[in-house]
């Protein structure tokens, strides 16, 4: 079984319906995420927004990141935090859909901080020129992630190096490759990868994360 192989119940529109799903329950927790809350206020309110979409489980859980918080790798614990008046936070899921996993992420912010705004709009902006860098030239994973660090700094920002991408695909992606997008250095399929980014602020005090399907 190779490493971009996929296995014999995949359906590439199952998967870009997935992805739909999780971008729309993204946008719709987002919109609901207010200063005052905690991070276990939306994982409540995440919740109850899956039962109202075509969600059959969760192949990661949630990460949902507030404040400072949002400079966290997936398997940092959060520190108690209540989102404030100006402020920031990240949407990280992973719902799988008719057997078939999505993995969307996005940050967001409050309020009319420069900084905060700045970094939500640079997420963004190195994501898509690093698909752009991937689609123009097949660049393998390490590649791509060398361009994206410098696209980071020309921005006077730092790309976390412990976030990299990984597989992705009919439930689980695991069965083909465990490790991430930087430990493969082979020219990447389309639909076959996540492309992460996650970026941090001047002095490690707040972040930004966003990931997609490389298409």
């Amino acid at each position: 079984m190779g490493v971009q192989s996929f296995g014999e119940t995949f359906d590439l529109q199952k998967l870009l319906r997935a992805r739909d799903v999780a971008r729309d329950l993204t946008y719709a927790l987002a919109a609901k995420i207010e200063p005052g809350m905690t991070e276990e206020d939306a994982h409540a309110l995440y919740k109850d927004l899956c039962r109202e979409h075509p969600v059959e489980k969760q192949w990661h859980p949630a990460k949902l990141r507030f404040g400072p918080n949002t400079i966290c790798n997936f398997k940092d614990v959060s520190v108690p935090y209540v989102l404030k008046e100006e402020d920031i936070f990240f949407v990280d899921i992973g719902p799988v859909v008719e057997g078939h996993e999505a993995d969307y992420g996005e940050t967001f912010s409050i309020g009319a901080n420069f900084d905060l705004k700045f970094i939500c709009e640079a997420q963004k902006s190195v994501f898509q020129e690093v698909a752009e860098h991937w689609r123009k030239t097949k660049a393998s994973g390490p590649e791509l992630y060398a361009f994206a660090e410098a696209r980071a700094r020309a921005r006077n920002l730092l790309l976390n190096p412990g976030q990299d991408g990984h597989r992705i695909g009919d439930f689980p992606h695991h069965v083909h490759f465990r490790g991430g997008l930087t430990e493969y250095a082979e020219e990447l399929v389309p639909n076959a990868w996540i492309l992460e980014i996650h970026l941090w602020g001047p002095g490690k005090k707040y972040g930004a994360f966003f990931e997609d399907l490389l298409v």
